[in-house]
């Protein structure tokens, strides 16, 4: 067993010099920075007064989902000898809303797939359950995330 850690600044920048003296007197942007890499521009969504053109914390936990299982997906299809040219995740999730809290009820990652043979289509979509075992962000999540794959070759 190892242990990794992570670490990322969140810096809120939405003080309009009032702070927050009322619910409609601050923004709610955020920087996410971690040194080395490009800053994302980050608030929340839409419904709870946020900026609709930066990323939002559902938005990125959908994002962490669809690349963790993709990650786990390449390298499954890697150790079975599956050679993948393209993939593409329409991913989704809901949220519920009660008072002034939630939680998300559900993911559904909708991977299309291409392989370079046609004859590599079965173990292809076997190595969506490995991956799904070995997804990190999947593993960590309180609700289901359903797999809805569909492969075909080049």
């Amino acid at each position: 067993m190892s242990t990794h850690g992570y670490s990322l600044t969140s810096t809120w920048t939405g003080n309009q010099g009032t702070g927050t003296s009322g619910y409609r007197d601050y923004t709610r942007d955020v920087t996410l920075s971690v040194p080395g890499r490009p800053e994302i521009e980050a608030s929340a969504d839409v419904p709870f007064r946020g900026d609709p053109v930066r990323w939002n914390p559902e938005l990125l936990l959908l994002a962490a989902a669809s690349e963790c299982h993709m990650l786990s997906y390449l390298h499954a299809c890697v150790l079975r000898g599956v050679v993948v040219t393209s993939y593409v995740d329409e991913a989704s999730a809901e949220i519920e809303v009660v008072g002034n809290g939630g939680r998300f009820t559900g993911a559904t990652l909708r991977p299309r797939i291409e392989v370079a043979d046609e004859a590599m289509i079965g173990d292809a979509i076997a190595a969506h359950e490995e991956a799904h075992e070995w997804c990190f962000i999947s593993n960590s999540l309180n609700f289901d995330v359903v797999i809805e794959p569909v492969v075909t070759a080049a």
